[in-house]
């Protein structure tokens, strides 16, 4: 610790004495500076020992010293050493009063005691308390760097700054979640921090904020973590006052290490991709053993289980980047293995099936979907997801096609994201609003509403009613109100015009659907 009055008291070269203040020696004394100027205050910083033997002062007229000492005191002076001998032979008694009123310590310096010998002991205890101060940084960094190195993650490090700081630590991933933090306790405490590690996040790194916790009443530094100019996460650290020398060389230690160890596992995240994608090519190829084999450890555990296929798509590369930032983020803290596949636009995610990546990604699209106004989603929206049925390695390719239609209808409705038992559960007639499935059964049509224009009959309604009827004559002819003899007449004079059979079952679909469309249409209108 730095030098206080009540060490250079205890000096017993200095042989000070104390005339007043006797209360406050505990005061630290940032340096020693002579002064015989009637008002030094204009050259004071604040926590000097100012020395004096009052040669331009009248020291024993009260109103003087009174004034004198309150000018030190409200500049921040630790104390004022006055020198006996030379202008006084003793503190007159004025300057004692006037210090012990403003409760400023006074000390008298005998003939003897030189004022360079006390800026010397001033000087020798801040360089000596600097060196301290330097070398426990250096004992701190070591111990962080061998945490660090021993590849146990994060906990051990976070632990020994804890400790050297003598408060708590907490590291957040890129999505503002806390990943460790000690002593186990301050986790709770690093949780309520969340708002303000995102909006650090905003900022280019490296950055960093003091706040406050109004429940603690702890001093919290927030140091963002990342290399260049984006953030992969960042640190806080919670003390009960402002970080010392030693203290600031173990933060900026830890947050170098966690910084290196964050773009080391960006470097393997990369390898791992790679990897990845080869092993989605197999699936993708029908080839699940060869995929299972180069899978290994890394991804073999994912494909033993049921998992879904997301494919999240978005012309700007951040929408997607946060998304897998906030899958990986829960995926790691589950102990769940993600394969994530960048492609152009594109990013391509097996997850495990009820895993906590699929609920992070369910939820940021509730929290997307949950604005004031949702329109369609446009062309440069953020992200938006197709997520296929559970599914295993054989199955990939399929449910490859069943995320992207997920994806379609997504896009469709103005939905961030869509299962695809939602689709498969729900009714297809939501999708037959689409323009170009409108052309196509108005197209279809045509012929027969342009015959039923002219009173020849009613084609439109009988195939209505037959297909509605599953090809039952009876029954559709009973609907009609007409005999199943004119109904089979009509359905014949249908194939002549359309020049297709009935006998066909893409082309019954083909027909149901476009009567369909053009119900929803003349029901819109």
């Amino acid at each position: 610790m730095p030098p206080t009055l009540a060490s250079l008291v205890q000096h017993s070269a200095l042989k000070l004495t104390v005339r007043a203040g006797a209360d406050r020696l505990g005061t630290p004394v940032r340096w020693a500076h002579a002064s015989e100027l009637a008002d030094p205050v204009p050259y004071m910083e604040g926590g000097e020992l100012l020395l004096v033997t009052a040669t331009n002062l009248d020291a024993r007229d009260p109103g003087t010293m009174r004034r004198y000492v309150q000018r030190l005191a409200g500049a921040g002076v630790a104390g004022i050493g006055f020198g006996v001998g030379v202008t006084y032979e003793e503190i007159p008694p004025a300057l004692v009063d006037a210090a012990e009123e403003a409760g400023l310590p006074l000390l008298e310096v005998p003939r003897r005691t030189p004022f360079l010998a006390i800026s010397k002991a001033v000087s020798g205890a801040i360089a000596a308390d600097q060196y301290r101060s330097v070398t426990a940084g250096f004992e701190a960094q070591r111990e962080l760097t061998r945490a660090a190195v021993a590849g146990d993650g994060p906990a051990d490090l976070l632990t020994r700054l804890a400790a050297n700081v003598d408060g708590w630590a907490a590291l957040y991933d890129s999505a503002g979640a806390v990943v460790a933090a000690a002593p186990d306790w301050a986790a709770r405490r690093a949780a309520r921090l969340t708002p303000e590690v995102e909006r650090l996040r905003d900022r280019p790194a490296p950055a960093s904020v003091v706040v406050g916790d109004s429940e603690s009443h702890d001093r919290v530094e927030l140091q963002s973590l990342g290399a260049g100019r984006r953030n992969r996460g960042a640190l806080a650290v919670g003390t009960g006052a402002a970080l010392g020398t030693a203290e600031r060389y173990a933060v900026h230690s830890a947050v170098a290490l966690l910084t290196l160890t964050t773009a080391r596992s960006r470097a393997l995240q990369g390898a791992e991709q790679r990897l990845g994608a080869a092993v989605l090519r197999m699936l993708l190829a029908g080839e699940s053993d060869h995929a299972r084999a180069v899978a290994g450890d890394l991804y073999g555990g994912l494909l033993d289980a049921p998992f879904r296929l997301l494919i999240a798509e978005s012309p700007a590369p951040s929408g997607t980047e946060l998304l897998a930032e906030t899958m990986e983020a829960a995926a790691s803290r589950a102990g769940e293995t993600l394969l994530m596949v960048p492609d152009g636009e594109r990013l391509v995610v097996l997850a495990a099936d009820g895993g906590a990546a699929v609920d992070a990604c369910a939820a940021h699209a509730r929290t997307a979907d949950g604005r004031p106004v949702r329109e369609p989603v446009p062309d440069d929206a953020d992200v938006v997801v197709g997520m296929s049925a559970p599914c295993g390695p054989i199955a990939v390719s399929a449910a490859y096609k069943q995320a992207e239609q997920a994806l379609s209808v997504a896009r469709r409705r103005g939905r961030t994201m869509v299962e695809h038992e939602e689709v498969a559960a729900g009714s297809v007639l939501p999708l037959l609003a689409d323009d170009a499935v409108r052309a196509f059964a108005d197209g279809m049509l045509r012929p027969l509403q342009e015959h039923d224009a002219k009173g020849r009959g009613d084609l439109v309604d009988s195939l209505r009613a037959w297909l509605s009827r599953h090809g039952q004559w009876d029954a559709a002819a009973a609907d009609l109100g007409v005999h199943r003899h004119t109904l089979r007449y009509r359905m014949r004079r249908v194939e002549e015009i359309l020049g297709r059979s009935l006998d066909d079952p893409d082309v019954r679909m083909e027909l149901w659907l476009a009567l369909k469309a053009t119900s929803a249409s003349a029901g819109g209108r």
